[in-house]
């Protein structure tokens, strides 16, 4: 593992622990709103068909799985799992407890579901906070339906150099905002160096690769910022 947390699941869930009801706000402040449009270029490019069955891993509130239902007009269910407890019941609330989406608190590398069961897989700003993306890759893999899609959300390495160094002045920012907001600097100076040593796309292309994956893509949105990984499982 190359993240800044290696090997290290109890301090993530600690980070995620102390700003979990300031997460949506957070989320809303350090992209200026734009992660919104993100989330909607995933679900548009995922293109979800009806009566299929989503599972959201590291779903945090259920962005995905509100927008995905959006997308189906409701006819299908949805599978939200995160580490954090607090997390889903924000989640839970913040959806009125929606039918159609289903909680669970576990963990990516250890997903409480049968083989083949899944039609879409996804994650979004949640692989890089992993402990073993491997193994989380290859449980995607597993639960996965042959046919089924993966479909991960992350942030990414900025090519072009005056946005980069734009985003780098301004990412150096980020701990502050946290302090502000929600008391703490802590959690988001992990965010900003869990970014910084996250894979480059071509390495992570390989790591997918290696779990039996095929027809696999990615497209850069925001200049790079983050960026759209795209398999499939035959």
């Amino acid at each position: 593992m190359k993240t800044y947390h290696k090997n290290n699941e109890r301090h993530v869930t600690k980070v995620f622990t102390d700003v979990f009801d300031k997460y949506d706000l957070m989320n809303d402040l350090m992209s200026f709103g734009i992660h919104r449009l993100w989330k909607r270029d995933f679900i548009n490019w995922l293109n979800p068909q009806k009566k299929t069955i989503l599972i959201d891993v590291a779903s945090g509130t259920g962005d995905i799985a509100k927008l995905y239902l959006k997308k189906i007009n409701y006819d299908g269910a949805a599978f939200c799992v995160d580490e954090n407890i607090n997390m889903l019941n924000l989640g839970k609330k913040k959806l009125n407890k929606n039918s159609k989406i289903k909680w669970h608190c576990s963990s990516a590398e250890k997903l409480p579901f049968k083989n083949n069961y899944f039609d879409y897989y996804t994650i979004s700003f949640g692989i890089r906070n992993v402990s073993n993306i491997n193994i989380a890759l290859k449980e995607a893999h597993r639960v996965l339906k042959p046919g089924g899609r993966f479909l991960c959300l992350e942030f990414s390495q900025v090519k072009n150099k005056l946005i980069n160094k734009l985003y780098q002045k301004y990412s150096k920012s980020i701990p502050k905002i946290g302090k502000l907001i929600v008391g703490k600097s802590e959690p988001y100076e992990y965010l900003v160096n869990s970014i910084e040593k996250f894979y480059s796309k071509e390495k992570f292309f390989e790591l997918i690769k290696k779990q039996n994956f095929t027809n696999i893509s990615y497209r850069n949105l925001s200049g790079g910022i983050v960026s759209i990984h795209s398999a499939w499982k035959v």
